[in-house]
C-alpha cells in the first residue's frame, strides 16, 4: 500500500473541518481571559432650551440628538420629515433664527435658545401660511413627504432674495438678486421630491413671490 493513502483526504472533507474548526472558534472562557472588556461611556446629557414655534420648550437631552429627534421624538413635532438623514434630500429643513436647515445635520445643543419655526409654526389649516395655500392650489404637494421642508425652505429663500444673499445662478453677485426660474430651481436644489412635482413647487413659490417659474 501507497503510504501516501494514509494521509489522502477529499477536498471536500477539508472544506467541511476548516468550517467545523472556524465554527468552534475560541473557546468562549478564553476570551474573557486577559481581554480588557470594552465599557459604555456615561450618558452625557444637558439641558436645552428651544424657542419652538413661540413657545419655550426645555428639555434634558443627549447631547448627541440632532434637532430633528428633538423635534419629532421628544416634542413631537412629526410635520418635520426624516428622510435621507444626511442632509441631502432636505426633508427635514425647518428655520432656525430665520433662516433654514437641514435639522439632521444640526445637534439641538448646538441651538441652544434659538428660535425655531417648523411646518406647524408656519399656518393652520384654517389660516394656512401663503405658500401652504399655494402648494395646494398648484397641487405643489404630491406624496406630501417633502412638503414640509420644502415650504420651510421656500420661506428661507424668499427671505434669502429679499436680503440680497446671491446664489449659484446669479450672474452678479453684487447686484439685487431677482426670483428668475433659473434662480428658484437653483436656491431650492437643496430640496428633492420624489414624486417630480418640481414644476408645480416651483409654480407655487412663484406665485406668492409674484415671479414667473
Amino acid at each position: 500500500m501507497d503510504s501516501n493513502d494514509d494521509l489522502s483526504i477529499s477536498r471536500r472533507n477539508l472544506l467541511l473541518a476548516s468550517a467545523a474548526t472556524a465554527a468552534v472558534g475560541v473557546p468562549a472562557g478564553s476570551a474573557a481571559q486577559g481581554v480588557p472588556q470594552l465599557q459604555e461611556p456615561p450618558l452625557s446629557t444637558a439641558r436645552v432650551t428651544l424657542d419652538v414655534n413661540g413657545t419655550a420648550r426645555t428639555l434634558e437631552l443627549d447631547t448627541r440628538t440632532t434637532l430633528l429627534d428633538a423635534l419629532r421624538e421628544h416634542m413631537h413635532l412629526t410635520g418635520t420629515k426624516k428622510g435621507c438623514d444626511q442632509g441631502q434630500c432636505g426633508a427635514c429643513t425647518v428655520l432656525v433664527d430665520g433662516r433654514r436647515v437641514v435639522s439632521c445635520l444640526t445637534l439641538a445643543v448646538m441651538n441652544e435658545g434659538a428660535k425655531v419655526t417648523t411646518i406647524e409654526g408656519l399656518g393652520t389649516p384654517a389660516r394656512p401660511h401663503a405658500l401652504q395655500a399655494a402648494f395646494v392650489k398648484h397641487d405643489g404637494f404630491q406624496c406630501g413627504y417633502c412638503t414640509p421642508g420644502q415650504i420651510c425652505s421656500a420661506v428661507g429663500m424668499l427671505d434669502e432674495v429679499k436680503r440680497g444673499v446671491p446664489s449659484h445662478a446669479a450672474e452678479d453677485i453684487v447686484a439685487k438678486p431677482l426670483l428668475s426660474a433659473a434662480e428658484l430651481r437653483e436656491r431650492m436644489s437643496g430640496n428633492l421630491c420624489r414624486c417630480g412635482a418640481y414644476s408645480n413647487i416651483a409654480e407655487a413659490i412663484g406665485e406668492v413671490a409674484g415671479a414667473k417659474a
